[in-house]
């Protein structure tokens, strides 16, 4: 066989792999009781260990800060203050309803005066 050949037997066996790869899967059966109270245990025992973890992060991050502070006296640097982290915007508020008055529009910039000529 050449090169050619193989070369397309090759790519025809890829893509039928490939199309079958994504034949849909039957949805899991729901869960019973039993499931259900596994399924709750495992929640909360992730919670507590999101929260260690997140302990555990501050104390490093804590830690990270005092040495860097420690070095900075040591070399008789001044320490920079820390930059406030800006957090997340709130989220927008939910839509109106349907028979409640529209908003107001934005109000306008005002506008610049026109430079004065000397």
């Amino acid at each position: 066989m050449t090169n050619r050949k193989i070369a397309a037997l090759i790519a025809a066996l890829l893509a039928t792999a490939a199309f079958s790869v994504h034949a849909k899967l039957p949805p899991p059966p729901p869960l019973d009781e039993k499931g259900k109270a596994a399924a709750e245990e495992k929640k909360k025992k992730d919670a507590e260990a999101a929260e260690k973890a997140k302990a555990a992060q501050a104390g490093a991050e804590d830690k990270a800060v005092k040495n860097f502070q420690d070095n900075m006296k040591k070399a008789k640097k001044p320490i920079p203050k820390p930059t406030p982290i800006a957090t997340a915007p709130a989220a927008a508020p939910a839509a109106p309803a349907k028979g409640s008055a529209p908003a107001a529009p934005p109000a306008k910039a005002p506008e610049k005066a026109p430079p004065k000529k000397a």
